[in-house]
């Protein structure tokens, strides 16, 4: 199911797109806030305590520890944790703001926008690092997923790129996820800095959550839809 669950929920995004064309972007909006609630409650009650706790003392670790016998591992991973909100922010540069929704790039093209694709694909392939050792992980990442693929193909559609081109792409960008679970499960070196490159992507989600709960509706007054839709998410969450 860890597998599964990131991948079909591309797929179900993309297929909404072209076949039911969804027109009122409120709804994708209410999702978006859904989704960006519920993998950021994910984050801080299952995969953020796991990381300061890990018992398993990697060589970074044991190279916090001062001459005093001082352990700054605590520290080191909140390291990790900020390294990962700063190569989120790199990733949008070139993605455009694609992980949470936002796409404004305005020019038509009719072949894959390969910064785009790479940087989104470098984003989706580390999401799915975690889900080795956190399987409700696979949920909140599903959840995120699907409005995002509905955005992204129905930008490209409208951008005038190829049907092939956007079949290729969303089918690349499916198995992303569940690639980097696969990896990080099955390479001894990754498995050996788990709690580094969690922390990493603990940055990832908190960016791109927090963007997705924070940031201001097109009116900037209070929606009290998006609010009810940010506790259901949290709500939903706690029952992972």
């Amino acid at each position: 199911m860890v597998y599964i669950i990131p991948l079909v929920s591309v797929i179900i995004g993309y297929l909404i797109a072209v076949i039911l064309e969804p027109k009122n972007k409120k709804n994708l909006k209410l999702l978006m806030a859904f989704s960006g609630s519920f993998l950021l409650t994910l984050t801080v009650t299952h995969l953020l305590p796991d990381v300061y706790q890990y018992n398993h003392v990697t060589p970074l670790v044991e190279q916090a520890a001062d001459a005093h016998g001082h352990n700054h591992a605590s520290g080191n991973i909140g390291f990790f944790i900020m390294i990962g909100i700063v190569f989120q922010i790199v990733l949008e540069y070139f993605s455009k703001g694609a992980e949470h929704g936002h796409v404004h790039v305005h020019d038509k093209f009719d072949k894959i926008p390969w910064l785009l694709f790479i940087s989104l694909c470098i984003h989706a392939l580390f999401e799915g690092m975690p889900v080795s050792q956190h399987e409700e992980l696979a949920w909140g990442i599903g959840i995120h997923h699907l409005p995002i693929a509905v955005i992204l193909t129905a930008f490209f559609i409208n951008a005038h790129m190829s049907k092939k081109s956007v079949l290729f792409f969303m089918l690349v960008f499916s198995v992303m996820t569940p690639l980097g679970t696969l990896i990080s499960g099955n390479v001894d070196f990754l498995s050996h800095y788990y709690a580094e490159i969690s922390a990493i992507v603990v940055g990832i989600l908190f960016h791109i959550s927090s963007t997705i709960i924070f940031e201001s509706n097109e009116e900037h007054s209070f929606n009290i839809n998006k609010l009810i839709a940010i506790i259901i998410g949290v709500i939903a969450a706690y029952f992972i």
